[in-house]
């Protein structure tokens, strides 16, 4: 295999890799020391919103919402990340990968409030008050107060 295969998508280069191929691909790759930090900016320029913008449309504080995305503020609610990604108007895998990124599970479709949440990425629900309604109306918790510290 050549690492000049990997292109756009390493993790396919990934799949393939021997033990003992492992050390060169190491060699050859350039790894972020804040991977969540840097793939939600890189998210975020892609899809040509400011971040502001973002925290308006999640109803997060923009200075919470800034430390958050930053590494400088951490939260353990996973709905805080869900509500940015969904103001954010990620893709569901978009939305799996900021989730893992953060150390939060992805949403699971065996999970009702998760099936909620993967049908709404999947349909281009990306208001925080129609999936609230949505959570609501299929008997499920809305969306957590903000942990805004």
């Amino acid at each position: 295999m050549t690492y000049d295969e990997v292109g756009k998508s390493p993790d396919a280069a990934v799949l393939r890799l021997s033990p003992d191929e492992l050390p060169a691909y190491l060699a050859t790759q350039t790894f972020s020391t804040r991977p969540f930090t840097d793939f939600m900016r890189q998210t975020f320029r892609e899809k040509k919103l400011s971040q502001k913008e973002i925290f308006i449309r999640a109803d997060l504080d923009d200075r919470y919402g800034y430390k958050l995305i930053s590494g400088e503020k951490q939260t353990l609610q996973r709905d805080t990340i869900l509500r940015i990604c969904l103001a954010a108007e990620f893709t569901l895998g978009e939305t799996q990968e900021a989730l893992i990124l953060y150390g939060m599970a992805p949403l699971y479709h065996r999970i009702r409030r998760d099936t909620a949440f993967i049908v709404a990425f999947c349909n281009g629900v990306y208001d925080i008050h129609d999936m609230d309604r949505i959570l609501r109306e299929n008997d499920m918790p809305p969306f957590l107060l903000q942990d805004q510290d």
